[in-house]
């Protein structure tokens, strides 16, 4: 292994990844991560058992602020390229103990991801086993809607994702081509084949953002369909690692406009094919219930298959920005230093990568106490949605304040670097806000299920008081310099416009 020393400031250095990377290498990582087929397979039916037909204009309009936030993460990537992103840009702008707190939500919310993800590929090799005519397994019958079952099978595969992961990005992004191409193929001939073969009429209302019943709709939808978004940063976790920090910045918001393509075709195919009560109920295996309602087997399978790689793929790219992004923490001092254990071979954190599927793997099995897939969906979604919310809103508003002199000095760059990321900032937050009033007005009392307000806020919650426990031990028992002034540790400010490399800082390794 190698690690990053501590420089003659007595802060640690730059990192020492190898920059293979480029612009398409960044658009399979971020599109990887955001897990379109994945999204559209499982979470579809949460949205419309939310929204109703009006979720192909839900996930438009939550586009809006999406593009605000990605254009904030692209202008900051360029003047300061670091694998902590938004943790470094918002403890820089705005607040160390806010740049520490969106960090950590960043890492929480991955866990619980992979954790319900792992759940979710045991699932989708269960409905395979399901098509192949394997129903049981020593007497006990197999349910791809079952939280334990799914699960251990899950774990294999997470398993798999962790090694591979280890073994270097360039690997995995070479991975995720091939499976992007496989699933992106799948999704839309189905989808494209649903918009003409579905037997649903087709109504220009689903587009039409005064037919959704309440601004209350409207809110729990647009954080889902943020939740949906959730993963286009992976590009810039690994900005490191590319040969031109500008291409992690394209990367990124190239993979906003694919998703977004890819959610409305599988929306509108998806009301198409089937009826919102047809989607509300088969959540968890909707792109199998798609598939068998528009081909016969073997092509029914199909789907299910892309929806297996697509989870693969997501799993790989999630854990890859994060155990970077936890490497940028460690190596301020503000978490352990095990997360700055960089592989003398692969170029890789690969304690932290190891140490980030075990938790994962943990939290996963507790997660069983939701017996049913969908009710674990459902609570997850809505949950990590909130969260996603706050951290991208706080990163936007961190763009807005850091370049808020281009408005003075280039109006119209000031325009696209200051309002647009903070206006999208204040939608989201708004929204979160009136999420998390909802969940809390909507119950009297805590109870373990997915339907319970205050049980889908407590993650939330959760989430941000341990990290200001954890924040607080970093500022006053490992005295991590980074709460002086929440700089970042390997990236100098270039020219705002030019978007200039960062000065060249060594980098000092031992065995």
């Amino acid at each position: 292994m190698a690690t990053v020393n501590d420089g003659a400031a007595g802060a640690p250095r730059a990192t020492a990844f190898h920059k293979t990377l480029g612009v398409m290498d960044g658009i399979a990582i971020a599109a990887s991560s955001t897990a379109a087929t994945t999204s559209i397979g499982v979470g579809l039916g949460v949205v419309a058992a939310v929204v109703g037909l009006q979720m192909p204009v839900v996930l438009l309009l939550a586009f809006v602020p999406i593009l605000g936030i990605a254009s904030g993460y692209a202008r900051l990537n360029r003047v300061e390229p670091n694998c902590g992103n938004s943790y470094v840009w918002v403890g820089r702008s705005l607040s160390p103990w806010l740049g520490f707190l969106t960090g950590w939500m960043a890492i929480v919310a991955v866990v619980v991801f992979m954790a319900y993800t792992t759940a979710i590929a045991g699932s989708a090799i269960l409905q395979l086993g399901g098509m192949a005519g394997v129903h049981s397994v020593a007497g006990l019958p197999l349910d791809p809607d079952s939280t334990l079952q799914s699960t251990l099978l899950g774990l294999t595969v997470l398993g798999a994702v962790t090694f591979t992961a280890v073994r270097g990005v360039a690997v995995a992004a070479r991975l995720q081509k091939y499976l992007l191409v496989f699933e992106y193929v799948v999704l839309i001939g189905f989808c494209v084949y649903g918009l003409f073969a579905g037997s649903q009429p087709f109504s220009l209302s689903w587009f039409n953002p005064f037919a959704i019943p309440s601004f209350a709709v409207l809110a729990q939808g647009m954080v889902i369909a943020v939740f949906f978004y959730w993963g286009f940063e992976a590009a810039f976790s690994v900005s490191e690692e590319v040969r031109d920090p500008r291409d992690a910045s394209r990367a990124g918001v190239i993979t906003v406009f694919l998703v977004l393509g890819l959610f409305l075709l599988g929306a509108v195919a998806f009301q198409r094919v089937l009826t919102p009560a047809e989607l509300a109920d088969n959540g968890t295996v909707g792109l199998a219930y798609l598939g068998e309602a528009l081909a016969d087997q073997p092509l029914a399978a199909l789907p299910v298959l892309a929806l297996m790689f697509s989870v693969v793929a997501s799993l790989q790219a999630t854990v890859i920005p994060s155990a970077r992004g936890l490497f940028a923490m460690g190596r301020d001092r503000t978490l352990g230093p095990v997360w700055t254990r960089v592989h003398s071979r692969y170029g890789t954190p690969a304690a932290g990568t190891v140490l980030l599927g075990g938790i994962s793997a943990v939290v996963a099995l507790l997660a069983t106490v939701i017996p049913k897939l969908s009710d674990l969906l459902g609570a997850g979604i809505s949950s990590i949605g909130l969260v996603v919310a706050l951290w991208y809103g706080l990163t936007a508003l961190a763009a807005a304040v850091r370049f808020r002199g281009l408005l003075r000095e280039h109006p119209w760059e000031g325009l696209r670097a200051v309002v647009f990321p903070g206006i999208s900032a204040l939608v989201l937050l708004a929204l979160g806000g009136y999420l998390g009033w909802i969940f809390y007005t909507s119950a009297d009392h805590l109870e373990i299920s997915a339907t319970n307000g205050w049980f889908q806020l407590l993650f939330p919650i959760l989430v941000v008081m341990s990290g200001l426990m954890v924040a607080a031990h970093a500022k006053w028992v490992r005295r991590s310099p980074y709460f002086v002034t929440g700089r970042g540790t390997d990236a100098d400010d270039a020219n705002l416009l030019g978007g200039g490399a960062p000065a060249e800082i060594a980098v000092t390794t031992r065995s």
